[in-house]
């Protein structure tokens, strides 16, 4: 094992993820615990912070050459104070994070939101290629998202740059999404969001196979609709171009804007692959400036749950200014 490490610390609603990572980022050792959200999750620090000093212990990792930790937690943050102002899975809120980390472990901590943390570990170690400037998506039962640009994590003023999800889509009648408005990306891109949309379209009394599989289940997931457009199903394929259209208009406008060399797409849906890409791409060329649309790489994220901790380490050492020998 590399002498020097950091710690990587990827804080989600049902489990952390943790690992050691060398300074060239290598994950070395990783591993889960639990997340305790009882009280308030008033306990998920200290028991994150015992786990990393009992699993130094049993790998024989000496804390002395453990020089920072890197945490990605979801939420809004105030990235210069480390302060969780608000993560309401969590039950988090003015939160100070990084002041009780650096406590329990006697070492620097720093404190990013977990999607612009896995945008830096793809950046770093994934499809990112090392970009210095790129966008990644994350498309699970919401739409998260990173922005990089000249290699920095972009915050903005109130730490929520990067909140592509709730860029708005649908500007009047749209569905209601978590954040309090409605017609977000996130309502109609997610796989929650392209569910609905298949939802809809069979109780619109349209025949097919996604009509068989609510007779069948009930329900319709996103991988449903993927699925029935793989096979060519007519209904399936206008679920998922609708979807796509959105997305490759949000994704346009952005790339139009910061002109990213590549666009990460991560999070369940992207397990579709090739097949997404290919019906993202036809709408993200149709809303890019010729030029960018031609030359940004659209990649399916390569780290999966890796990415957050990856991320998180990547943070550390920028922060801090580690380097490997």
């Amino acid at each position: 094992m590399s002498k020097d490490v950091v710690v990587g610390i990827d804080v989600g609603g049902t489990t952390v993820k943790l690992a050691f990572i060398n300074l060239n980022g290598d994950i070395m050792t990783k591993w889960e615990i639990h997340t305790n959200r009882q009280e308030a999750g008033r306990y998920i620090v200290e028991d994150l912070a015992t786990s990393v000093l009992e699993k130094a212990k049993e790998e024989q990792i000496d804390m002395s050459r453990v020089l920072a930790c890197g945490v990605g937690a979801p939420g809004f943050i105030d990235v210069d104070h480390g302060v969780i102002l608000e993560a309401v899975n969590l039950g988090w809120k003015d939160y100070e994070i990084q002041k009780e980390l650096e406590a329990l472990l006697a070492i620097p901590v720093v404190v990013d939101n977990d999607a612009n943390v896995a945008a830096a570990g793809e950046k770093w170690k994934g499809a990112g290629e090392n970009a210095e400037n790129l966008l990644a998506v994350t498309l699970g039962t919401g739409v998260g998202g990173g922005i990089i640009a000249g290699g920095k994590i972009i915050h903005g003023v109130q730490g929520m740059a990067g909140e592509i999800g709730h860029i708005t889509s649908i500007k009047e009648h749209g569905s209601l999404c978590n954040c309090g408005k409605r017609g977000c990306l996130e309502t109609v891109a997610s796989a929650t969001g392209i569910a609905r949309l298949g939802l809809d379209s069979v109780q619109e009394h349209r025949i097919g196979y996604l009509d068989e599989i609510f007779e069948e289940k009930g329900a319709i997931t996103a991988k449903d609709v993927l699925d029935g457009a793989k096979q060519g199903d007519e209904l399936a394929v206008e679920v998922l171009d609708e979807a796509m259209e959105h997305l490759g208009f949000a994704l346009a406008n952005l790339a139009n804007s910061l002109n990213p060399e590549i666009i990460v797409i991560g999070g369940g849906v992207s397990k579709a692959g090739d097949f997404l890409i290919e019906s993202l791409e036809k709408q993200f060329k149709r809303f890019a400036i010729p030029r960018i649309g031609r030359d940004t790489k659209l990649h399916i994220a390569t780290l999966g749950n890796d990415a957050g901790v990856i991320g998180a380490a990547w943070l550390a050492q920028e922060t801090y200014g580690l380097t490997s020998s």
